[in-house]
């Protein structure tokens, strides 16, 4: 009987144990699967697809940060460096000078250097730009569209769920891996693009 009864003890015992063993088992299990699941969610960034953008100036008001984390980038491998460039100037201009009364950039974030003649480089100066898309436009409608809207992944906080993207009425933002975070219309190389530089 009282055989019996330590062989009870012990079969007790050994559920016991592999009861709290089932249970460390799955909760590591559970964790790990946790930790997966947020490593993943943090190897995906938002973007704007530029082929789907329209211009409509939602980017600049949308987003929580201020200024916005959508700025201009501006793909040199498609410029042609025009002297009358339709992201630069109003379309109004007379005259082709850098006065701000010409220029379509409300915040004059776009720096035009003379190349040689007739050519001229254009800058974006990030810090400046608000994302609202009037120079994008413009160089769409008179250009070859080497203007396009990015978010720009320094500035933006990576929202579970993105502001912009909510009201974006083209439906362009979409999540996409971290080691492929640009949508350049044309190219989709960041490679194309010149650093943008700081307001000297």
């Amino acid at each position: 009987m009282e055989q019996h009864q330590e062989g009870n003890k012990i079969d007790r015992r050994k559920f016991l144990n592999s009861g709290i063993r089932a249970t460390i088992v799955l909760g590591i299990g559970g964790l790990g699967f946790s930790l997966l699941k947020n490593l993943s969610a943090e190897e995906l960034v938002w973007q704007l697809d530029a082929s789907k953008c329209i211009q409509c100036g939602r980017c600049a008001t949308s987003c929580i940060m201020t200024p916005s984390a959508v700025k201009c980038i501006h793909v040199y491998a498609m410029c042609g460096y025009c002297d009358l460039c339709g992201g630069f100037f109003r379309p109004e201009t007379k005259q082709l000078t850098t006065a701000a009364e010409n220029q379509l950039c409300p915040t004059s974030a776009i720096k035009r250097k003379f190349v040689e003649e007739p050519f001229f480089e254009y800058e974006i100066i990030e810090n400046l730009c608000i994302g609202c898309g009037k120079c994008v436009k413009g160089c769409e409608a008179f250009g070859n569209g080497s203007l396009q809207l990015q978010v720009s992944h320094n500035l933006c906080k990576n929202c579970n769920q993105c502001a912009i993207a909510r009201v974006c009425p083209a439906d362009a933002f979409s999540r996409v891996p971290v080691k492929s975070p640009y949508l350049f219309k044309g190219f989709g190389n960041k490679k194309l693009v010149k650093p943008a530089e700081d307001d000297e």
